[in-house]
């Protein structure tokens, strides 16, 4: 059985990514401040202490670790982009200089294997209609970005033939969020059934769900089968481009809500992600909206 720790379970992606690989019949640790909630996740898991602290001895937590699973990221609640708020430099000691620590530590005790989540901010705007592949320049023009961007950068630097990073750059993640808490349009459907102005909005996104199976297959996947996309394999993870109009339209008929959704946005100036590389590993995200359990 393979044994997997995740920092950042309890998050929104975290716990999509923890859920999937409970299901695999993976051997899961969690990593994080304090213990999950119970009932948090559908089985058991075991818990670890750890965050995003550069100075914290992270190498009792890697012990027996096959593949480490990096989730977590400190922000502002309820931000990313933003999410230094009025704090920079502890942003950034904590989620590039910890998180570096932490894959360090995991380098270190023969962890075989990481897989950090990175996020499609580290392309930056690009022209309208621009297809987003792994090979676009990166030039991103959010801290939160640039943060990712340095860890990918670092990573890079860090493999060798007994360690493995890959990157995946997800986009927008959606679905059911764990017990207690909202899931991430939960105010927006609460605006939209108040009457409240919704503005135009278009973007990527990608079902939880769908995010957890990319990290399954890249972390179970033989290393050779990854080896032709370069020392640290880069994969783009999203779905669907999804206008707010197409979405408060499928929730309205879903809820039996008599709104009218906002004017569709301008989809020529949004910027696609393309996903042949990862879809050329068998990876097949399920192309719809799915407003279950929402």
């Amino acid at each position: 059985m393979t044994t997997i720790l995740i920092s950042g379970a309890t998050g929104y992606a975290g716990r999509f990514i923890a859920e999937g690989l409970l299901k695999d019949g993976a051997d899961v640790i969690t990593m994080g401040r304090s213990w999950p909630p119970a009932g948090f996740f559908s089985e058991p898991v075991e818990w670890v202490a750890g965050d995003l602290d550069p100075d914290h001895d992270f190498r009792p937590a890697f012990d027996g670790v096959d593949v480490f699973v990096h989730c977590a990221f400190a922000h502002v609640p309820g931000k990313y982009r933003g999410g230094e708020g009025d704090d920079p430099d502890g942003f950034r000691r904590a989620n590039v200089d910890g998180t570096l620590a932490l894959l360090e530590a995991a380098k270190r005790a023969g962890v075989s294997r990481t897989v950090f989540l990175s996020s499609r901010a580290v392309y930056g705007p690009k022209p309208a209609g621009t297809v987003l592949t792994e090979d676009t320049v990166c030039a991103p023009d959010t801290f939160y970005g640039e943060t990712k961007r340095a860890v990918e950068i670092a990573l890079a630097d860090m493999a060798s033939d007994r360690f493995l990073p890959v990157i995946l750059r997800a986009t927008g993640i959606y679905g059911p969020a764990g017990p207690g808490r909202a899931h991430k349009w939960a105010g927006l459907f609460s605006d939209f059934e108040a009457g409240e102005t919704i503005a135009p909005r278009i973007g990527t996104e990608v079902h939880g769900d769908d995010l957890a199976s990319a990290v399954r297959l890249l972390a179970t996947l033989p290393a050779a089968d990854l080896a032709r996309f370069g020392p640290a394999p880069v994969f783009n993870v999203s779905d669907i481009l999804l206008d707010r109009h197409d979405l408060l339209a499928a929730y309205a008929e879903h809820t039996g809500i008599a709104q009218a959704p906002p004017p569709r946005a301008d989809a020529s100036a949004f910027n696609a992600m393309d996903t042949a590389r990862l879809r050329s590993l068998g990876w097949r995200p399920r192309g719809a909206l799915d407003l279950t359990g929402l």
